[in-house]
C-alpha cells in the first residue's frame, strides 16, 4: 500500500484540528463577552449592569427612561437607587459601589466632583405648591404659605427642593413655618397626597405624577428658581464605558422627550 507524502499528511492533520478546535473557539468567543463586558449584538455599547444614583423626583421619569435603555441597549440592566440628593453624595463620598450620579443641583454635584467625570446637564425644574384635591384652603400663590393656619410641609434645607424652597420665599420676605422638613421632595408630596400637610413646595413634575391626586399651584417665573439636573460617570465605576454610554445617551433626543413627557424643561 502507498504512503500518504509528509506534506499532505500534515495539511490533513492541520485541517482536522482547526475543524475540531473551530466550535470551541466559539464558545470561549461567548463566554468571555458574558464575562467581561464586551460589546452587544448591535455594538451600540458594552454589556453590564449598571447602579444609577437618581434623584427622587427624577423617579418616574428615569423608570420610563431605564425601560427604554435596556430596550434599545440588550445586555445592559441599569439598577435605580433614589433619594433626595444630599443623600446620595454621602453614598459617593462613602464609596458605595455604583457607576452614574444625577443630582436636583449642581451644587451637591459640585461636592464630589473629585470622584466623578464631566457632569452634562440633562433637564430642568421648576417649583410649584402642591394642595389637596381640589386646592381646598383656596391657596393661590406664595403669599398664602406664611398663614399659621395652613400646615405647609417642605423639603429640608439640605436638599435641592429645601434649598429652592427657602431661595423662593426669601426672595419675597414670607416666612413660612412648616410643619415637617422632609428628607426629599417626594416626601413633601406623600405629605400633601396623605392630607398631613395642607399645601407643599414641590417641583412641577412630582405634582404631574400624582395625577388627580393633588392640585398644582404655578408660582410665577419672576418668584421661582430654576432647578438644573447634572449627570457624571463615577470614577470608580468597575463600568466606565457602559456607564459613559448611558450618560450620553440621556442627553440623546429619545431621552429628553421622555423627560419633557413627564414635565422636565430642556437644559
Amino acid at each position: 500500500m502507498a504512503l500518504m507524502p509528509t506534506v499532505t499528511r500534515r495539511r490533513a492533520a492541520a485541517a482536522l484540528t482547526a475543524a475540531l478546535l473551530l466550535p470551541l473557539a466559539a464558545c470561549s468567543s461567548d463566554d468571555t463577552t458574558r464575562d467581561t463586558g464586551g460589546s452587544t449584538a448591535s455594538g451600540t455599547a458594552p454589556r453590564a449592569k449598571l447602579t444609577v444614583l437618581a434623584a427622587a423626583s427624577l423617579t418616574d421619569a428615569f423608570r420610563t427612561a431605564g425601560a427604554a435603555y435596556e430596550k434599545s441597549h440588550p445586555g445592559t440592566e441599569l439598577t435605580f437607587s433614589f433619594a433626595g440628593s444630599q443623600e446620595l453624595v454621602a453614598q459617593v463620598t462613602q464609596g458605595s459601589p455604583a457607576d452614574v450620579l444625577v443630582t436636583a443641583d449642581t451644587k451637591s454635584m459640585d461636592k464630589v466632583r473629585a470622584d466623578t467625570g464631566t457632569p452634562a446637564v440633562i433637564a430642568k425644574n421648576r417649583l410649584v405648591i402642591a394642595t389637596g384635591e381640589g386646592n381646598p384652603f383656596k391657596v393661590d400663590g406664595l403669599n398664602d404659605l406664611a398663614d399659621p393656619s395652613l400646615k405647609v410641609a417642605l423639603a429640608a434645607p439640605e436638599v435641592p427642593a429645601g434649598k429652592y424652597s427657602r431661595q423662593i420665599l426669601d426672595a419675597q420676605k414670607i416666612t413660612v413655618n412648616p410643619v415637617s422638613q422632609e428628607p426629599n421632595v417626594r416626601a413633601v408630596l406623600s405629605k400633601v397626597e396623605l392630607g398631613e400637610a395642607d399645601a407643599g413646595l414641590v417641583y412641577r413634575t412630582d405634582a404631574e405624577s400624582a395625577g388627580d391626586k393633588v392640585d398644582a399651584v404655578e408660582i410665577p417665573d419672576a418668584q421661582n428658581a430654576v432647578a438644573a439636573y447634572p449627570a457624571a460617570t463615577l470614577k470608580d465605576s468597575e463600568n466606565a464605558e457602559a456607564a459613559a454610554a448611558f450618560v450620553s445617551w440621556l442627553s440623546s433626543p429619545e431621552a429628553r422627550k421622555i423627560l419633557q413627557d413627564a414635565g422636565f424643561q430642556k437644559p
